[in-house]
């Protein structure tokens, strides 16, 4: 594929994607399969790449333009106090996204940033150190992986016919036994790292999506590609994707409108 700068992107995201790259070069890469890990009180596994990679994004970031950066290895009081007062712009990063698979040595996981301004994505790299693949966005100016326009493939499917990505284990039980017992597409995804779910979503990778919950991290960075792909989202309770909970938001999403209308309604009906 294309270079990331071989077509007309503005300069703060070429620096921005430079600065992801550059990260994961340096940080991540060399300890993957090589860095002990230790688990956070929800559960959830951190590293000392995903601290180390966190450090080094706020230093270029804020080089780029110089606004707080709420990350993921940061306290909840943290991202609260952050967010209330990122109206001016913040960095949303998440140091590595996939970290369980990082630590295990699945080759899927990501580094993934976001600028907002208003608390509402206006620029947004994801990046796969081991595929070497960088997703990317402008507002208004269309969503890309390493030069090359989103989705790269569209298909005109049924529901019957689509490839999901659903992560089972945030959903409520009764839409999870309605999936596990009678699905209503081909076959059925959970790879482990949000940020590139999203992504492979604007692709045309898979067809539809389902998560019970995510952080802002998770999406900020993600739902802005999805969105530029010509993709649509919402959360279990409304049609406005934006609305509701901030630390934890469920997702419908799909690429084809009317795929992802038939595939919004099966959701809601089983909830």
């Amino acid at each position: 594929m294309e270079s990331a700068v071989a077509h007309n992107i503005s300069p703060m995201l070429a620096a921005t994607i430079a600065a992801v790259k550059k990260v994961a070069r340096e940080e991540v890469m060399p300890r993957y399969l090589k860095v002990a890990h230790e688990r956070k009180t929800d559960g959830s596994l951190f590293t000392q790449a995903d601290i180390a990679a966190q450090n080094a994004l706020r230093k270029e970031l804020t080089a780029i333009r110089d606004c707080p950066l709420l990350g993921e290895e940061m306290k909840d009081d943290e991202h609260l106090e952050l967010w209330k007062r990122g109206n001016e712009g913040i960095w949303c990063v998440d140091p590595i996204d996939g970290t369980s698979n990082f630590v295990n040595g699945i080759p899927y996981f990501a580094v993934s940033v976001a600028l907002l301004q208003n608390q509402w994505p206006v620029l947004g790299v994801v990046y796969d150190p081991v595929a070497e693949e960088a997703f990317y966005a402008e507002r208004g100016c269309g969503a890309y992986l390493n030069g090359v326009e989103l989705p790269i493939h569209e298909c005109s499917l049924t529901l019957r016919e689509a490839i999901a990505e659903v992560d089972f284990k945030r959903l409520p039980g009764p839409l999870r036994s309605a999936l596990a017992e009678k699905p209503p597409f081909a076959s059925q995804r959970n790879f482990g790292a949000a940020t590139l779910e999203w992504c492979y979503v604007a692709a045309g990778r898979f067809n539809l999506y389902l998560h019970g919950g995510q952080k802002l991290w998770d999406y900020a960075a993600g739902s802005l590609i999805l969105s530029e792909a010509g993709g649509q989202m919402a959360t279990f309770d409304s049609d406005d994707f934006w609305s509701g909970d901030t630390w934890k938001r469920s997702v419908i999403a799909g690429l084809q409108p009317s795929l992802f209308a038939e595939w919004k309604s099966w959701v809601r009906a089983r909830l």
